[in-house]
């Protein structure tokens, strides 16, 4: 079909704004417009599911601030869209687990080498064999680090402070992650017994479905001084590293929303989505589940810090030099699937916000405080992984992203497929052998199954999302990398 500027997918009408930007009117009981980034194509993958609805659904919640936002990467999520963005007052609003996410900060970071691909071509197979062998993968599993109580309320409390006085970090690496790899608001008194308990045989590990660790090369550079900023240059060996809580996230959601439908009944019927359920700001249940939910950003951002000294560790024996000769330094870590107190301006006046970014990326330009001293000149890393066959970007926070999306940008491809179906389309073995034989990309998973629900066709096109969030401003395109070796559960 032809686009216009009104569309309609599953009865529901999208109207052009200006270039890629489309809103859906406020009717009935919403509480705000919704806004939905995408191009004609995108917008078409969109459409496809429930995402629509459920964006229109998200503008119930109380306190929603301008509108409900799609990043160009969204689909179908649990309640509220994956690629979805909300801001509610802190005030008078509310804040929804099922607007955060179950993987609490499953989110990704970088790190930077000195080595070249040509140092890395030949030995692909012995290192993807190693961090396979070294790092722990797979649904359930162990973690590197074998905790007991103490130590997760630690991790919980301090995050990447407790990862650096236990060795397992330097001081660069906190100064080069999203606020410095720990929220001061964590609360461990409020993350259940069970959800600890998962943790404790975690900490350190990739999971299952879409994490992984992945070697890649820098393959194109599109702003030169910033990639100067960020440390990268062509043909550059980089590491991207994606996993979120594990099952201590995954516990303190389904903790919080039960807790939440039974002590919220009224805010509940007033929702179109029970899984929604949303605390009102200022209650009892909004402060406990803010505090374990920001014990839980603690626990992930340790996870990958410990998986990125295992990754360390992996280099200096396959290339026998140290990580420090290797210059093996944390480029950045952002954090997807969360929710934050942040002030932004509204209608000419400051207003403190919890920020929804449920599998969206925050992207803030140059000059904005929360940016590391290191990049606050050129604007905020923004990491965005593609497929195993497409290759990711580094992008900057854009000039135009506090102004159109609180801040905010996508956080991947999307998918357009679910698992089952990618398991009927695609056999694992058949992907993995192709991806070898004809990118030269070595892939190393426990199952055939996880590569298969993987496999580049699952996903939407990268460079298509990248692009529209580069022409909108709100994450400028800085560096193309590709894949060169990939381990997942």
């Amino acid at each position: 079909m032809s686009m216009t500027d009104t569309v309609e997918y599953n009865g529901i009408t999208l109207h052009k704004q200006s270039e890629y930007v489309w809103e859906i009117t406020q009717t009935g009981e919403m509480r705000s417009p919704a806004r939905v980034f995408a191009s004609e194509k995108l917008l078409s993958e969109i459409g496809d599911d429930d995402t629509l609805q459920q964006l229109v659904n998200a503008t119930h919640l109380p306190g929603i601030t301008k509108y409900a936002i799609c990043m160009p990467d969204g689909h179908q999520g649990y309640g509220f869209p994956v690629g979805g963005v909300g801001a509610m007052d802190t005030t008078d609003g509310c804040i929804s687990p099922g607007a955060v996410g179950f993987d609490i900060n499953c989110g990704v970071r970088m790190m930077r080498t000195n080595l070249s691909y040509s140092d890395v071509e030949g030995r692909e197979k012995a290192l993807v064999n190693r961090l396979f062998e070294t790092i722990p993968s797979g649904l359930g599993g162990g973690g590197v680090i074998s905790g007991d109580r103490k130590t997760v309320e630690a991790i919980l409390t301090d995050g990447m402070k407790w990862a650096l006085a236990n060795g397992y970090a330097t001081p660069d690496d906190l100064s080069h992650c999203e606020d410095g790899g720990w929220r001061p608001d964590a609360a461990p008194e409020h993350v259940s017994e069970k959800a600890k308990n998962r943790g404790e045989k975690q900490i350190g590990s990739l999971g299952s479905g879409n994490h992984f660790l992945e070697v890649q090369r820098v393959t194109d550079i599109y702003r030169d001084d910033v990639a100067a900023a960020f440390g990268l240059q062509p043909e550059q060996i980089v590491v991207l590293i994606h996993c979120g809580s594990r099952g201590l996230g995954h516990q303190i959601c389904s903790d919080y929303v039960r807790k939440i439908e039974k002590g919220h009944p009224e805010l509940l019927a007033a929702l179109p989505d029970k899984e929604l359920a949303a605390a009102p700001a200022g209650s009892e249940l909004a402060t406990a589940y803010y505090g374990a939910m920001c014990a839980a950003i603690n626990f992930a951002w340790v996870n990958r810090q410990v998986i990125m000294h295992q990754t360390r560790q992996v280099f200096a024996e396959i290339f026998d030099q140290s990580p420090q000769a290797l210059e093996m330094e944390l480029l950045y870590d952002v954090a997807h699937n969360i929710a934050k107190k942040e002030v932004h301006t509204v209608n000419g006046r400051d207003r403190e916000l919890y920020v929804h970014r449920k599998g969206a990326t925050r992207a803030f330009p140059a000059g904005r405080k929360e940016v590391p001293e290191a990049y606050r000149t050129v604007g905020q890393p923004i990491i965005i992984p593609g497929s195993m066959g497409t290759g990711s970007y580094i992008l900057r926070g854009g000039e135009n992203s506090l102004a159109l999306s609180f801040g905010s940008t996508a956080h991947g491809a999307g998918r357009v497929m679910s698992r089952t179906q990618a398991k009927k389309q695609f056999w694992g073995e058949t992907v993995r052998d192709e991806l070898e034989e004809t990118q030269h990309v070595y892939v190393k998973a426990q199952s055939g199954a996880t590569v298969a629900e993987e496999a580049p066709g699952v996903y939407k096109d990268v460079d298509e999302v990248v692009r529209v969030s580069d022409a909108l401003g709100i994450g400028d395109t800085v560096a193309r990398t590709f894949p060169v070796c990939n381990i997942k559960g």
